[in-house]
């Protein structure tokens, strides 16, 4: 697949496009917005990855003119932690999601892959097929009857487009625009010598049946396999891993040194503020130097030089006239951030390319189809555990799964699965379970409705339970939920309100403590987030007093503060208080500790009622 990378800053753009490139994807780079636009409607790309601080064109003005030319390709945007009103805004303006810097190479890989199956034009996992020969995207691996394929990144990205498009007809103009990158568009004699070296390589392995058929006059298509068998998953394959990790890390190697080249800019504000001669446009411009270096260090493997580069970026955009005081802190940042650039950066590893934990799903008995969502489990987003029994199923999952999956057969004994599934959803009284039978009969169906299950599936393809499982993950909880967030400062009020509504939270805020009981009462939150240090009533004054009556005794509270000591969370815990985040607050731990609260908040209720 092509993707289009904006990127203005050549090291990130460097190792980014080594990134994806390890992991088959076919990469044009535009360093200015501009430039990407000019790519956008000259080629057909899958995906277009954009940073937000880019020259010429910004990244959400970018947005707004790919989607007013009618490109609605997935658009996945690239920006720092702390601007949730820009990812609003670059959201509204049409893209499709967003990954903060600096970003965990599997997080960004996964959210690529599920914008990638988003904007398919139907719904179809990642693992495919053509007879014993087996494509998956998740790994990019290939494999012949169990057995690896060692396949070069364009015969790879050549096999997948005609495993994605079964029944289209590609001419060699075609694949060159898929396949390569404009500044290099080969003649349609490569096309052809590819073509060749795939068909030799599926031969040598033994595949005798012809996986491309020529349609004279028109180009190429993929032929109607044999038999409609479905391959394995290979193995994940070390060579491959350990080849684009080299790569990557040589990249890094590389654009090192010009990290220190670039702090000279800082060093130039820090002198200038030290002689009181610190202009507002010099100002400004090495803010914008210290943004991009706390996203770029990041993921050059420089963590504290991220955040020390952050600290520098909200040093000099603060509104207030910068004192000796602020100079000296100045000077003690750029000094850290020289250090800390002076060692070597963290290499990029094998771990690092692991897709993160994913929600486990139990599936119990028919091992054979079990088995079969399990190969493609990865591909939907899920892990399934297996288990033949409800003792496996003790003593094998790992922890608490996130759906059920029981497979009733009518053939054996159909008493003992009820009698199964009624022990399930005594152990697991909130958990969805659907029960897949072989045949679709009332008296089964009336049976498995009586035990209160989630749904019945008769007969259901791979295809349609995973359909049905990502529906269930997709419908949380606390989706459309309301919190209340009380902060004396407007600044924070604006991120986190931002921040949540991003989510699909609904928000209200206030920055008077004074009119805090009035405002909870019309409000009716899902949950409380309060400010701990403000005028008059504390964040702790006010977690009493919702403690104290009897109607607002179990909301959730989360206290945001600064102060992380052991004496202050024990007073917030004390106090009535669910749970704490320090500031400065990440998002995505913010996000994750807010939508468990309230997702806990209402089984508690419903387990009540």
């Amino acid at each position: 697949m092509k993707i289009l990378l904006v990127e203005d800053d050549l090291p990130t753009a460097t190792v980014l496009s080594e990134v994806l490139k390890a992991e088959y994807y076919t990469v044009e780079l535009a360093t200015d917005g501009q430039n990407g636009l000019e790519l956008a409607t000259l080629s057909n790309f899958d995906l277009i990855l954009l940073d937000l601080l880019i020259p010429k064109l910004d990244g959400i003005n970018l947005c707004r003119k790919l989607r007013a030319q009618g490109i609605q390709k997935p658009i996945l945007l690239l920006t720092a932690k702390d601007h949730s009103a820009d990812i609003v805004k670059g959201l509204d303006a049409g893209a499709d999601d967003y990954v903060t810097k600096p970003y965990y190479i599997s997080e960004l890989l996964a959210r690529i892959r599920a914008l990638l199956r988003r904007g398919q034009t139907e719904l179809t996992p990642s693992l495919l097929n053509w007879e014993n020969l087996c494509l998956n995207t998740i790994s990019a691996e290939v494999s012949y009857k169990g057995q690896p394929i060692f396949l070069s990144p364009k015969e790879y990205s050549l096999l997948g487009l005609f495993l994605r498009h079964p029944q289209r007809v590609f001419s060699r103009s075609e694949i060159i625009d898929r396949l390569w990158s404009i500044d290099a568009t080969p003649s349609e004699g490569a096309v052809t010598n590819l073509i060749k070296d795939l068909r030799h390589k599926l031969k040598t392995m033994g595949m005798s049946a012809e996986l491309l058929e020529t349609v004279y006059g028109l180009g190429y298509r993929l032929k109607t396999p044999p038999k409609a068998k479905g391959g394995e998953q290979s193995p994940q394959t070390e060579a491959k891993r350990q080849t684009a990790l080299a790569a990557i890390n040589k990249a890094i190697e590389r654009h090192k040194d010009t990290f220190t080249q670039r702090v000279t800019l800082l060093e130039q504000a820090e002198l200038a503020l030290h002689q009181g001669q610190l202009s507002s446009e010099l100002r400004q411009q090495t803010s914008n130097e210290a943004h991009k270096l706390a996203g770029t260090l990041g993921s050059f493997g420089y963590t504290t030089g991220s955040k020390l580069a952050q600290a520098i970026e909200h040093l000099l955009l603060t509104n207030k006239n910068l004192t000796s005081k602020d100079a000296v802190q100045l000077s003690q940042l750029i000094n850290q951030l020289k250090e800390t650039l002076s060692q070597p950066p963290i290499p990029i590893t094998v771990e690092q390319f692991e897709p993160i934990q994913l929600p486990l799903v139990l599936a119990i008995n028919n091992e054979s189809f079990t088995q079969q969502l399990k190969t493609e489990a990865a591909n939907w987003g899920v892990r399934i555990e297996v288990a033949t029994n409800w003792e496996s199923a003790q003593q094998n999952v790992s922890q608490s799964p996130k759906v059920i999956l029981l497979y009733l057969n009518q053939q054996k004994s159909e008493q003992k699965s009820l009698k199964l599934l009624h022990k399930l959803k005594q152990q697991f009284p909130t958990t969805p379970i659907f029960v897949i039978a072989e045949q679709d009969n009332l008296t089964q169906r009336v049976a498995v409705a009586r035990l209160g299950v989630q749904g019945f599936l008769c007969k259901p393809t791979t295809t349609e339970v995973f359909q049905v499982i990502t529906q269930v993950l997709q419908s949380s909880p606390a989706s459309a939920a309301k919190v209340m967030i009380l902060d004396d400062d407007p600044t924070m009020l604006d991120i986190l309100s931002n921040l949540l509504q991003s989510w699909g939270l609904k928000v209200k805020t206030l920055q008077n403590p004074q009119k805090f009981w009035e405002a909870l009462i019309s409000t009716t939150p899902d949950l409380l987030m309060i400010d701990l240090e403000m005028p008059t009533y504390s964040g702790i004054d006010l977690c009493r007093v919702v403690r104290q009556d009897p109607h607002w005794g179990n909301l959730p509270i989360l206290v945001v503060t600064a102060h992380t000591d052991i004496k202050s969370i024990q007073q917030v815990f004390a106090a009535g208080a669910d749970d704490f985040i320090g500031k400065p607050v990440v998002g995505t731990d913010l996000i994750t500790r807010v939508i468990n609260r309230i997702d806990r908040s209402r089984v508690q209720q419903k387990l009540k009622t």
